[in-house]
């Protein structure tokens, strides 16, 4: 199976953007750009989100015992892309607030879901993060889009 081809196949499913944040006791806060974040159960609350094996940021993500999501709104592009490169993960403070975990939640997010690690699953070339969810809010907005390996927005209905 060609994996560029297989790749773009994927891309044809279009996903909302998250910014995934923990604060580590080395690392400090990081923001890590995903559109891997699904929901799994309502009761107990569990959602989830799976990290390449060999990121960079890997140990940060798959060890520590809090992390938060933050769904982007549409406007917040530039941001995602910022947080999706090599090397740019420490967290700007004045883009984001922490919970009362002391988790960074970015700050203009259309969502917010404060999580407690509740499972990590191998599985080929990434680990399946599964968290808890402790909290959440949400705001209205526009959600940020990922589509055929672009930006995209949703298109208005007519009613």
């Amino acid at each position: 199976m060609d994996g560029k081809e297989f790749r773009q196949a994927l891309g044809r499913f279009s996903t909302g953007v998250c910014l995934i944040t923990v604060n580590d006791r080395d690392s400090g806060a990081l923001a890590l750009t995903a559109n891997s974040f699904s929901s799994v159960s309502l009761d107990p609350p569990l959602i989830l989100w799976s990290i390449q094996n060999n990121s960079e940021c890997f140990r940060e993500y798959t060890e520590n015992e809090y992390f938060a999501f933050s769904v982007m709104a549409s406007d917040q592009a530039a941001l995602s892309g910022k947080y999706a490169r090599r090397g740019e993960h420490a967290v700007e403070p004045a883009e984001f607030s922490n919970n009362t975990h002391d988790v960074p939640l970015l700050n203009g997010a259309i969502a917010h879901f404060s999580c407690r690690l509740f499972a990590l699953h191998e599985a080929g070339d990434h680990h399946i993060v599964v968290g808890e969810v402790l909290d959440f809010q949400t705001a209205d907005g526009a959600p940020l889009l990922f589509s055929n390996g672009q930006y995209d927005e949703l298109a208005s209905v007519a009613k």
